[in-house]
């Protein structure tokens, strides 16, 4: 089913598989026609198991000229290196950068001087990133951008973040750490400004336990609230649920011929 939230598409599928593939394939579109417009394309990947099934997609999806890519993350644990285990570096190798061939993976450091690798993140993004892959926290964060603190309007590109416990709690069961106590306090971020400055969003939210972020940020107010709702304002992101996630959208009309 197919709904409209302002400028948002909203894609609604049978199953988490489904949802995969169909971001995958409009995705890996975006890759080619980017690569074939200027030479190149820049993404950006969020790292979660909500992501699981829309990577691995991905990886299969033909004709992709994955050495012409570059990818950036969206977030980063401050105190875990590229190589360590929990880290969302590692994750994206094992989901899509080693699945790949010639992908340029360019991963945030979380065991450097916090200040400095914002910086150097933050020169990563100009110019402006073609696509953003995204997905939703529990709470409605995008990113590590939480509310009630994160910024619509920020004027960083990439910043440091003291992690809420919802947002550390949701770590715990995605079940990538044992405990909260095991969950890093702190964050490397990029902003929703940097996030949504890429020319095309595609976000992957499945599962009931993302229903309520994803009904707040279809139907209640752009705002610091739920930063997820700001890809409402975006004018090109799409967004696709499977039917757990989608349970609380009756209200969102189906778009025209739908």
């Amino acid at each position: 089913m197919l709904r409209m939230a302002d400028g948002l598409r909203v894609v609604t599928l049978p199953s988490r598989e489904a949802m995969g593939l169909a971001a995958a394939r409009v995705a890996a579109g975006y890759l080619r026609a980017a690569v074939a417009e200027r030479g190149q394309a820049v993404m950006l990947l969020a790292a979660a198991p909500s992501q699981a099934e829309f990577l691995d997609e991905l990886a299969r999806q033909p004709g992709v000229p994955w050495e012409a890519v570059r990818a950036l993350q969206l977030d980063e644990y401050v105190g875990l290196g590229p190589g360590a285990a929990g880290s969302f570096s590692s994750w994206l190798r094992r989901h899509l950068v080693q699945r790949v061939e010639g992908l340029r993976f360019v991963a945030m450091d979380g065991t450097a001087s916090p200040q400095e690798e914002c910086a150097r993140y933050a020169a990563l993004l100009e110019p402006a990133p073609d696509l953003a892959c995204v997905g939703f926290g529990e709470n409605g964060h995008l990113a590590f951008n939480d509310p009630p603190d994160a910024r619509l309007d920020d004027p960083r590109r990439v910043r440091v973040v003291a992690l809420s416990e919802a947002s550390r709690w949701q770590q715990v069961h995605d079940g990538c750490f044992p405990s909260i106590e095991a969950v890093p306090t702190h964050a490397l971020t990029l902003t929703v400004p940097a996030i949504l400055s890429s020319r095309h969003v595609v976000a992957v939210v499945p599962g009931a336990r993302k229903a309520a972020a994803v009904r707040r940020a279809l139907l209640e107010p752009v705002d610091a609230g739920c930063p997820a709702s700001a890809l409402r304002r975006h004018g090109d992101a799409q967004l696709f649920l499977d039917p757990a996630a989608a349970a609380g959208l009756a209200a969102v009309p189906s778009a025209p011929g739908a």
